[in-house]
């Protein structure tokens, strides 16, 4: 298939169809590639990787449950909408794995590239508004958007503990690169960063993480 080609271009909708909602159900249909999209997190249910779909399901979930812990107070709904749009970019930009340093080069004009191209599939009013969200996660200024920041860092954290490593046995990864990513929950939850570091501490004595060269 043509990379420009979109997934509703297979099977056309109806012509009966108004603009508006073409434009919708071909902005639903091309999220379908979401589900394609691996990250490098193995599950902990299945031995597999995870994909993009399944990680903003996950973090929105853990938002719903987890935001008593946030230090500053999050509007919860704006919070879920936040980590659902997240990722969607990666649908045209991919997923770059935090411990490949090659991965993440370009990685912010690429993504900017992919919010170009994806958001303006809606009708405008829409795309506004979805990449106005994209835009507010990513620039992390305010209390939800820092909140799902954390729990955009958190949740591979309780992945790779359950793995026993997980992408803690990256070649990229070593006890200060994890504590980087540990961080970003810290900036966010005194309680959840206090638990991070426990994940950490334990997961460097198990022999999960690798210390630092000396």
């Amino acid at each position: 298939m043509d990379d420009d080609a979109l997934l509703s271009d297979r099977s056309p909708f109806p012509p009966e169809l108004d603009d508006r909602l073409r434009a919708q159900l071909t902005f639903v249909a091309e999220a379908d590639r979401l589900k394609t999209i691996l990250r490098a997190s193995p599950l902990a249910a299945a031995d597999r990787r995870e994909n993009d779909a399944e990680h903003s399901w996950h973090l929105a979930l853990m938002v719903l449950l987890l935001a008593e812990h946030a230090d500053e107070p999050i509007d919860v709904g704006h919070a879920m909408r936040l980590v659902v749009i997240h990722d969607l970019v990666e649908i045209y930009a991919g997923d770059s794995p935090v411990f490949d340093p090659a991965a993440v080069v370009g990685q912010q004009e690429r993504e900017e590239a992919a919010a170009d191209r994806l958001f303006t599939l809606l009708p405008q009013d829409q795309a506004v508004g979805i990449r106005a969200l994209w835009d507010e996660f990513e620039a992390g200024r305010t209390p939800e958007a820092r909140f799902c920041k954390a729990m955009d860092r958190l949740q591979p954290m309780l992945l790779n503990w359950l793995n026993h490593g997980g992408t803690w046995q990256m070649p990229g990864a070593t006890e200060s690169t994890v504590r980087a990513r540990e961080a970003g929950v810290v900036a966010a939850s005194t309680t959840l960063g206090g638990a991070t570091n426990a994940l950490v501490e334990h997961g460097l004595r198990r022999g999960w993480i690798r210390p630092d060269p000396v």
